[in-house]
């Protein structure tokens, strides 16, 4: 069992929930390195959901992927509250998807600081026709599996929440 079986039946839902809503997804993952578009397509009939995945994995592919300002980055850092909000509009901008999630962070060992310990990660969610929505996880550091699994439980929740705002006259979504 890997630390994502346990979102397995959640992402299903999210999945059929999705699907028959017409709704597409675009991911933009950096430390989860395509985990989320990983976990969308375990699920039978994520062709009818997943638009596409990005994996920017460093600043270059943030930047000519995502159109992710370098600037941004130099200022705020690549694990930050604006760059995670760059990233989920550059994906959504840059895909044909209805929602898109964003993750960046340090999921360690190496990599942390006092301002950004091991285990920070930023997440943006962006919708057509909605403001974008970000926040700021600081998990323990429980080490690398962990820390991703976690991410990518965070990043299903913040797709579901999106999912239900777009679909608020249907009870059909958990």
């Amino acid at each position: 069992m890997t630390e994502l079986d346990p979102l397995l039946a959640e992402t299903a839902d999210l999945v059929k929930c999705m699907a028959e809503a017409g709704l597409k997804l675009a991911t933009a993952e950096s430390c989860t390195g395509g985990l989320v578009a990983g976990l969308v397509t375990e699920v039978p009939g994520s062709s009818a959901v997943l638009d596409r995945g990005f994996v920017t994995y460093s600043n270059e592919a943030k930047a000519e992927m995502l159109g992710v300002p370098i600037a941004l980055i130099a200022e705020h850092g690549a694990v930050s509250r604006p760059v995670a909000i760059a990233m989920a509009e550059g994906a959504l901008a840059r895909s044909r998807a209805d929602i898109a999630v964003a993750i960046t962070g340090i999921a360690g060992p190496g990599g942390g600081s006092a301002a950004k310990p091991v285990g920070t990660v930023h997440f943006a969610c962006a919708a057509r026709g909605q403001d974008t929505v970000a926040e700021m996880h600081q998990f323990p550091d429980t080490g690398r599996a962990a820390i991703r699994a976690e991410a990518v439980r965070v990043a299903v929740r913040l797709v579901s929440n999106f999912t239900d705002v777009l679909k608020a006259s249907s009870n059909s979504c958990p």
